[in-house]
């Protein structure tokens, strides 16, 4: 689908998309967008794009900034959270956006309806005169922008997931608590490889390099870029919080086994020596046959004796181990 509208400080005038050279002739600035990948050939030819730009958008290209002859181009991407196919309950997904941007036209190119671009191009139709005093880089600027706010967003939402996940760790080791972890760090990690390109590539425009970019306008991208800075520092930081988080894990789950171990050590070392009463009396020496095999097998309280032996033996122990602080 194909949409456009030029605006000055006159106004807005919207129109179709069998209108696209109209548009593109119109005096004032001219912004099409493109929301399905069919349509890039048809725009790019009307604007002179270069084929090397409308692949970068279908191919989902890293985010960057580049300077052609007629046009500066830049690729960003917008990351949402959204319930994904793997076993993960949500999952980073990003989707490019293209943004051509000339003397006095702009062109955006998405795979689907984005809602960054949405508000911005709501904004330009309800005629807020602050966007129609400015050029074409200064729309594209906008654009970023929101696409960078919802980076804060996401951010915020991998955030209180972290803290769920620390306060389920003072209940103990469990298995759904590691999958959460694993689940964060995979998101941090796809996320980061969005952000630090994104930054980059800001980091171009806000030096104002692109001919295209008006001096007026860097500064704009240069808060884009602080931004973006914040958006990377934050990234660094949730995801040191989630290998604590993880080591707090791991360290948790080490400590309750270490617990059952020596349980089962302070048990085994109270039925050694039983076993070892047990042991050697059951051996078959005849005590008819020697003087020596086992005569107290004939003692008229050796049962009793050898039951209380043995639980005496296993109370001292246990009195040991309390002592030691070892139960």
């Amino acid at each position: 689908m194909i949409s456009a509208l030029v605006y000055d400080d006159g106004g807005v005038t919207n129109y179709d998309e069998t209108e696209l050279n109209a548009a593109r002739n119109a005096e004032g600035t001219t912004w099409v967008r493109a929301t399905i990948a069919d349509d890039f050939e048809r725009v790019a030819e009307t604007f002179g794009i270069h084929p090397l730009t409308v692949e970068d958008v279908r191919n989902d290209s890293r985010p960057k900034t580049e300077e052609y002859d007629e046009y500066t181009f830049v690729i960003v991407r917008v990351a949402i959270l959204r319930k994904g196919e793997q076993i993960f309950e949500e999952e980073v997904q990003t989707n490019p956006v293209g943004l051509c941007f000339g003397d006095d036209w702009l062109v955006t190119l998405t795979r689907q309806e984005l809602t960054p671009i949405d508000r911005v191009w709501e904004a330009i139709e309800q005629e807020k005169r602050r966007m129609l005093r400015f050029g074409p880089d200064f729309v594209a600027y906008r654009v970023v922008d929101r696409t960078v706010d919802e980076y804060f967003d996401l951010l915020d939402e991998v955030g209180e997931e972290i803290e769920l996940i620390e306060d389920s760790l003072l209940e103990g080791a469990n298995p759904e608590v590691l999958e959460g972890l694993n689940a964060v760090r995979r998101d941090l990690l796809s996320f980061r490889k969005t952000v630090w390109p994104t930054r980059e590539a800001a980091g171009v425009l806000a030096r104002g390099d692109p001919e295209y970019v008006r001096e007026e306008t860097e500064k704009y991208y240069r808060d884009v870029y602080d931004h973006l800075v914040e958006v990377v520092d934050l990234t660094e930081t949730y995801r040191e919080l989630a290998r604590g988080a993880r080591d707090i894990y791991l360290n948790t789950l080490s400590q309750s086994t270490n617990e059952v171990m020596k349980t089962l050590t302070v048990v085994a070392t109270i039925i050694l020596p039983l076993t070892l009463v047990v042991g050697i009396y059951g051996m078959n020496f005849d005590p008819t046959a020697s003087a020596f095999n086992m005569p107290e097998l004939g003692w008229e309280y050796g049962y009793v004796a050898t039951m209380l032996g043995m639980a005496l033996v296993s109370t001292i122990l246990l009195v040991y181990f309390q002592i030691e602080n070892w139960l």
